[in-house]
């Protein structure tokens, strides 16, 4: 399995760790050839509109949305959830736009408004959530799967081939999360 993560800016050297501890092969993303023959992407959390203008300027843009539209697995974190909501609250500059929901940028406030608490993703039993500037989803289109909420905010969701994350599971010691991810990446890998 071999998985692309986004390396122009943020965290991604944890969800490479993480990656490769189940056993995927992980290529950085940090120009667009590195697009070649992956099977699934990861959009790490950092700055978003630093990453934007990169995915811009680096000519990686375009393939990536196109990939992402024609079925390429994607798991995005906190950045990365902004990077693919087709809006954002008080903005009118979306990046990707593949992921049909409306999220607020900051929404839990500066860096000493970071918090960690538990809860069910999907699946996934009691998971430790790590908010770190963190945004969240204030809407989604009816066919959007809403994975988590806390305090009535939604936090994650899955639409297709895309899960949205406001948290950093790679911040976490827990690794079900990315193996939920990889799972996905199999099954489309497959045809299912």
């Amino acid at each position: 399995m071999k998985i692309g993560i986004l390396a122009v800016q943020g965290a991604f050297i944890e969800h490479r760790k993480i990656m490769e501890k189940l056993g995927a092969e992980c290529v950085e993303i940090r120009q667009k050839k590195d697009l070649d023959g992956i099977e699934g992407i990861i959009l790490p959390g950092g700055e978003s509109t630093v990453q934007g203008k990169l995915l811009n300027k680096l000519d990686i843009f375009t393939e990536l949305k196109q990939k992402i539209e024609n079925g390429l697995p994607v798991l995005a974190t906190c950045a990365g959830l902004i990077l693919l909501a087709q809006n954002i609250e008080n903005d009118n500059v979306t990046h990707l736009a593949t992921l049909p929901v409306t999220v607020r940028r900051n929404a839990y406030g500066r860096q000493l408004g970071s918090f960690v608490t538990n809860s069910n993703v999907g699946c996934v039993d009691n998971f430790p959530l790590v908010f770190i500037r963190a945004p969240y989803i204030t809407d989604v289109s009816p066919d959007v799967e809403i994975l988590t909420c806390v305090d009535s905010n939604i936090v994650g969701v899955k639409y297709r081939n895309q899960i949205g994350l406001a948290f950093h599971p790679e911040m976490t010691n827990d690794t079900r999360i990315h193996e939920l991810f990889c799972r996905e990446v199999e099954m489309a890998s497959a045809g299912i």
